[in-house]
């Protein structure tokens, strides 16, 4: 018998927040859990799996390949979401997620998630919003560094 995913979980995610607990149920229930251990890769770079996940426990390192060397670039926190550009565009993965001590995920797959549209079509809505935020959030913070790198290699903007 496999786990099933937590609603409050999901709720605490950044694509929960706008759920009802009736919706937070059926989203739940379109979702798979898994454990890792210290260590663990959830995906590797390259990989054509597209699923979207959202770390519920621990920690997932984000890393990327660069001259042939795996380079830590973030550390994601309870309750981020990981894999959206793969989840949408079913495209292959562009960075690795691997577990720094055990880790719970919950993972959707872009078939299940589409099933919702017949009979939950409020749910994927408010998803696909919650995607869409969080697409714009990063879009947002890269703008920002982008901005802050420039001022610094000009050196205007402040005290450098």
């Amino acid at each position: 018998m496999s786990e099933e995913a937590n609603c409050e979980a999901v709720i605490d995610s950044v694509l929960g927040r706008e759920l009802e607990k009736g919706q937070c149920l059926v989203l739940a229930g379109a979702m798979k859990v898994k454990h890792l251990t210290d260590g663990e890769y959830l995906v590797k770079e390259g990989d054509a799996d597209n699923h979207l996940f959202i770390l519920t426990a621990g920690k997932l390192v984000v890393s990327s390949l660069t001259d042939g060397e795996e380079t830590d670039v973030y550390k994601m926190k309870v309750g981020e979401c990981a894999g959206t550009r793969a989840f949408v565009d079913r495209a292959s993965r562009q960075a690795s997620l691997r577990a720094d001590g055990s880790a719970t995920i919950y993972t959707l797959d872009p078939n299940d998630f589409e099933d919702l549209l017949t009979e939950h079509a409020d749910v994927v809505y408010k998803v696909m919003r919650g995607l869409f935020r969080l697409t714009h959030m990063n879009l947002m913070r890269m703008n920002t560094e982008t901005q802050e790198l420039s001022n610094y290699i000009n050196k205007t903007g402040g005290r450098y």
